[in-house]
């Protein structure tokens, strides 16, 4: 009897735990907090729902993980890249233009918002835009300006950026173009940090 040689495909990588978690911050972004269902994000990672299962325990605990990702990427390790740059006032820019731009390519903080009535969103919301106002009212403090002065203008740095995020996918004409992005930053940047 002549034995046949089985062909040996490839093992698939084994997803983790946080490649669940940033499908669903993708798909939150693409449909809000409804389009975290298991199935088709299993299909959108070529797997199956068992290896979903494998990690949690139920949607819940994927929405946390999913928040905490956010979390994680999109805060601090945003702010871990603008450690690095050692003037405090190029910082500040580098830290707006990013979040700026970030925030209008990427629908993902928009659609957070808009489902910030759902009870662990509302806490990751609150958790993370403490943890934002208080690294830059850091900034405005490093600056010189007395500590309730660093905070109001960290808020209002805050509200600045969230209002652009939301514009940017509500009615971005509004905005000024690409050509005009550097000196608006610039003009907005000036005005929180003049004494």
């Amino acid at each position: 009897m002549v034995q046949r040689r089985q062909r040996k495909t490839p093992a698939k990588a084994r997803l983790s735990a946080q490649d669940w978690a940033d499908a669903a911050l993708t798909a939150i972004g693409e449909g809000g907090l409804a389009a975290v269902a298991v199935e088709p994000l299993a299909v959108r990672l070529g797997t199956t729902k068992g290896s979903f299962y494998w990690h949690f325990a139920n949607r819940d605990a994927l929405i946390e993980a999913a928040l905490e990702r956010w979390a994680e990427v999109n805060t601090e390790g945003i702010i871990s890249e603008i450690e690095a740059e050692p003037d405090l006032r190029r910082r500040i820019r580098l830290l707006f233009a990013e979040a700026v731009s970030s925030a209008s390519s990427d629908p993902l903080e928009v659609s957070l918002l808009a489902t910030a009535s759902h009870p662990k969103v509302a806490v990751a919301l609150r958790r993370v835009t403490e943890r934002r106002v208080e690294y830059v009212a850091g900034l405005f403090a490093q600056l010189g300006f007395p500590e309730p002065e660093a905070r109001r203008r960290g808020l209002l740095a805050y509200t600045v950026y969230l209002g652009h995020a939301q514009l940017g996918h509500a009615a971005p004409s509004v905005l000024p173009g690409a050509d005009e992005f550097g000196a608006y930053l610039d003009e907005a940047l000036d005005v929180l940090m003049m004494r």
